[in-house]
């Protein structure tokens, strides 16, 4: 990597607060919702993770960039967040697998990194006043210039983002004996849910997020998969009509943000949590077995069982996972309609891989399906 200067950067949360800080490569402009992210490791997964997409990440570990970039450990083909904060960044980077530093990636989508900010004093202020927009920019570039593009950012709320994650073509990852076929809704898929796919033998068709219930069918699934992906449900009208409409017709496993989409089209409402769930060490109760499953999340939005008045899938649709961190809902299943959905990433490995049995009771749920 090229040796910079190092520049001073700002970054401006709402209401003209401010911390000054310094970049680590290139000195590029973002801004975005900011989160605080708990992982002590893990970041070449999460930058590459569609669902982060708009979202600028603080990182609680106060060292980033120690390990650099492999050629293997990616969830998609580009960089998704909107920039990257830390409290201290190592650019001389030690691993075997390393091929370029954590800046130089990110910075060749066009991203900031910026270093020397208390992340500490930043994380307290996500956590006590709930998420809220940043913008990074060039000290040089004064106070008022960034703060005029930080008003221009957009909310969270209403926003739709998975037209700028989702493929726009048909695709298909296949397996050498197949038992089932699978069809992923791309709302922002990771590459590893597709090799959990692949390892219970499921052949994969990855379709666009705006498909018609006809041409999902048209693909012959024996189950569908909605995968994980960024912004607000709720504004995913068109998307939510069209599950609604094959409830009952495939079994249906959702994830993340197709756990929220899935929610919606039975009937739920969603609602926008005050700081959300970022990190790979979040405790999630199975209500069946009593057992806690250590988890992998990052959402900012979660769903209300306790909404829904008139819905008919009310009484149908149960419960099965809790967060025990604030009582918030991780899982839902209705059996009457062969759907069950975890706000959680079963395909990730936060340490332990407790909740990879989901795509093997999702296989099964398909295979007594035909």
């Amino acid at each position: 990597m090229r040796n910079f200067k190092k520049e001073k950067a700002v970054l401006m949360l709402e209401g003209g607060n401010y911390y000054e800080g310094f970049y680590e490569g290139e000195p590029a402009e973002s801004g975005g919702e900011a989160i605080f992210n708990t992982a002590m490791n893990g970041y070449q997964e999460l930058i590459t993770d569609p669902s982060y997409n708009g979202q600028v990440v603080v990182t609680t570990y106060p060292m980033a960039g120690n390990y650099g970039i492999n050629d293997i450990d990616f969830e998609s083909r580009k960089v998704w967040i909107s920039g990257l904060v830390t409290k201290n960044y190592v650019g001389n980077f030690s691993h075997h697998n390393s091929s370029k530093s954590l800046a130089e990636f990110i910075n060749s989508y066009g991203y900031p990194v910026i270093s020397g900010i208390d992340t500490r004093h930043l994380t307290i202020l996500l956590r006590d006043g709930g998420q809220f927009n940043v913008y990074i920019a060039p000290k040089e570039a004064g106070l008022e210039y960034i703060k005029n593009k930080l008003d221009l950012l957009p909310k969270m709320e209403g926003l739709n983002l998975v037209s700028n994650v989702s493929t726009k073509y048909v695709y298909e990852n296949k397996v050498d004996i197949s038992e089932l076929r699978v069809t992923v809704i791309d709302y922002g898929v990771k590459f590893n849910t597709l090799r959990c796919l692949n390892d219970i033998k499921a052949d994969v068709t990855v379709v666009p997020h705006n498909f018609s219930k006809k041409e999902i069918l048209n693909t012959e699934p024996d189950g569908i998969l909605l995968s994980n992906g960024p912004g607000d449900p709720k504004s995913m009208e068109s998307e939510i009509e069209t599950l609604r409409s094959i409830l009952g017709e495939k079994p249906i496993f959702g994830i993340c943000l197709g756990h929220q989409l899935l929610s919606l089209a039975l009937g739920f409402d969603t609602y926008k949590l005050k700081f959300g769930h970022h990190g790979i060490n979040q405790p999630v109760k199975n209500l069946k077995t009593g057992k806690i499953e250590i988890t992998s999340q990052n959402h900012g939005f979660c769903v209300d069982l306790k909404s829904g008045a008139g819905n008919t899938n009310k009484n149908n649709t149960i419960l099965t996972y809790l967060n025990l961190n604030d009582n918030t809902v991780e899982g839902i299943k209705n059996d009457f309609l062969k759907a069950f959905s975890v706000q959680y990433h079963p395909e990730s490995s936060p340490g332990p891989r407790d909740s990879r049995y989901l795509f093997t009771e999702f296989k099964e749920l398909c295979l007594n399906d035909k």
